[in-house]
């Protein structure tokens, strides 16, 4: 500090001692105390803390809002059609702006593409829980059939049957096709394998499965899901109605003769 100037004379300089630098070393940046105020995950060090936490739940909550953006979308498709809702009307229903459903799809037919897999994957997962299952093949065809009804019955079941009559891409129309087959063909072979092991009465395979996932299909034409009975509940008794007509009944002699017919037909099928 200068001294204030006494008889003209010039002041005094009174020497500064050079301030230290402060700055931290490694050292002294990892030796800091945490705040005690601040959260476990945010301090250096605690327990199960990672940077990349912020970003899985960043990527889990764009999951879930991209789940409720499609079903969303089937809930409208199953109430007006496909070609009388606009993405606008979509939007209103999520309380959102248009622009905020284009950050999820791309485009209407992508949403109802993305109806239709979210519909079909609940009975492929289906099939992956019947291999797991030590039971005769009826039994597992059975819990399959219960989830394909739960299936068509919830808001995914117009868009899973009419998907592929709603002028789509070629390349999902394939797609659509390609998984409607593959649920075709599972079907198919529980069936074969129940005739196999003696649960289920002889039959045409392909005839059965057409039967089985005709009857369950039909159920997104009439079922709504303010009626008295649940999705769950309508699937349950057409299982029970099937497994009614799969089981085997009387003799040996008296399956294998109503199995001719059945024969006789498949023969008349592939000519």
């Amino acid at each position: 500090m200068i001294e204030p100037a006494m008889d003209g004379q010039c002041p005094p300089l009174t020497a500064r001692a050079p301030r230290a630098r402060r700055y931290n070393t490694p050292r002294a940046m990892n030796s800091r105390r945490p705040s005690p105020t601040a959260p476990a995950a945010a301090r250096p060090g605690a327990p199960g803390a990672s940077p990349w936490r912020a970003s899985r739940e960043r990527r889990r909550d764009r999951e879930l809002k991209r789940e409720a953006v499609i079903r969303a979308a089937a809930r409208e498709f199953n109430r007006k059609g496909y070609h009388n809702t606009s993405l606008d009307d979509i939007a209103t229903a999520l309380e959102v702006t248009k622009p905020t459903v284009y950050y999820y799809v791309t485009s209407k037919e992508q949403l109802l593409f993305e109806c239709f897999v979210a519909g079909v994957e609940q009975i492929r997962a289906a099939f992956r829980s019947a291999r797991q299952l030590e039971a005769p093949a009826r039994e597992r065809l059975s819990a399959v059939l219960r989830h394909y009804g739960e299936a068509v019955g919830s808001e995914f079941g117009w868009c899973m049957v009419r998907a592929e009559d709603q002028d789509l891409s070629p390349a999902m129309s394939r797609h659509i096709k390609q998984l409607k087959s593959e649920i075709d063909q599972g079907i198919r072979r529980l069936i074969r394998e129940g005739v196999q092991d003696g649960s289920i009465a002889p039959c045409d395979p392909k005839l059965a499965a057409f039967a089985l996932a005709g009857a369950l299909n039909w159920i997104a034409h009439w079922y709504r899901e303010d009626q008295s009975l649940t999705g769950a509940e309508i699937a349950e008794a057409f299982v029970a109605i099937f497994e009614g007509g799969l089981r085997p009944r009387g003799s040996a002699s008296a399956l294998r003769a109503r199995a001719l017919p059945a024969r006789r037909a498949r023969g008349t099928l592939s000519r």
